[in-house]
């Protein structure tokens, strides 16, 4: 019932934050007409204010935008003309969401067993090496990463692809770049979780009843360490689905990050809204999966 009422959920709170996202951007100053090449003349901008409903009272936009969204149409695109906006997150989609799906899979494959290993080998090496490596990866941009990986793979040794989403291979540097920050915050997170779960009372309950080490750790405390990875991992995953403006201009991916950045600038409003509703979608789902989530590995947690 809790998990209904939570989807239940969903429709009013997307439609209030669209309609947020819509305000805001008609507060903005400029229009969508504004870095046009040549200025146009009064009738021409009157005329195109009027093809896409500019000339309306923002309520009566809003109501136009929202009719076609609930068709699947999210209206035309005010910067790329010749396209609508639902064919250009069709296109682009696909790509962000398996760089976005890569990342977080490198994301929490390399952080979680990095954070296991530092907080069950505290004060020893491989806890100082992996504490270092793990801030350094928080620490070091990706802009930074980006460029060496490729001067070192692609440029120097001359091993992987740079550009484009042609092949799996196209997604091996990307995927480092995108998840190699959040890997860090993951180890961090695991570390911190798995220090103060092998300081709770059960398990020295657990090992003054004879429990095996490995047990101990990987039956009981993980479970319980891993909870604020958890929690990251919903923000995380929509972080990453809809992608990073640095790294799909660096690489040249196809993707949806860069629309969203260029829309803000240019005033794309059906564009912008658009994808923060996507944003807004991925962002909820994620955490009802979340909760979820706790459910199965904290038995203390119940929803009603």
């Amino acid at each position: 019932m809790y998990f209904v009422r939570r989807a239940l959920f969903l429709i009013p709170l997307l439609l209030i934050i669209s309609m947020i996202a819509f305000g805001l951007m008609r507060l903005a100053p400029g229009g969508p007409f504004d870095k046009e090449r040549a200025p146009a003349s009064p009738e021409i901008e009157r005329n195109l204010k009027a093809k896409y409903h500019l000339d309306k009272p923002i309520h009566q936009q809003y109501l136009i935008w929202l009719s076609g969204v609930v068709r699947g149409d999210f209206g035309p695109s005010l910067q790329y003309r010749s396209h609508s906006v639902t064919d250009i997150i069709a296109e682009g989609l696909p790509v962000t969401l398996m760089l976005g799906t890569l990342s977080f899979a490198f994301a929490i494959g390399f952080g979680i067993p990095a954070g296991f290993l530092t907080a069950v080998k505290k004060g020893q090496w491989q806890d100082y090496v992996g504490s270092t490596v793990s801030i350094l990866a928080i620490c070091i941009p990706a802009l930074v990463i980006g460029p060496i990986l490729v001067m070192v793979f692609a440029v120097h040794w001359n091993v992987l692809p740079v550009a484009l989403a042609r092949s799996p291979l196209h997604f091996i540097l990307p995927t480092i770049t995108l998840g190699l920050y959040f890997a860090g915050r993951v180890a961090r997170l695991m570390r911190e979780g798995m220090l103060g779960t092998l300081d709770a009372e059960f398990i020295t309950a657990a090992r003054a009843k004879g429990v095996s080490e490995s047990t101990i750790l990987t039956k009981h405390a993980f479970r319980i360490g891993v909870l604020p990875v958890i929690s990251y991992s919903g923000p995380l995953f929509a972080d990453l689905m809809i992608g990073s403006f640095v790294v799909e201009s660096l690489f040249r991916i196809p993707g949806i990050g860069v629309f969203l950045v260029s829309s803000s600038l240019n005033r794309d409003y059906t564009m912008l809204v658009s994808l923060v509703l996507l944003y807004a979608v991925v962002l909820l789902i994620a955490n009802v999966l979340v909760d979820l989530a706790y459910s199965v590995l904290d038995p203390r947690v119940r929803f009603e």
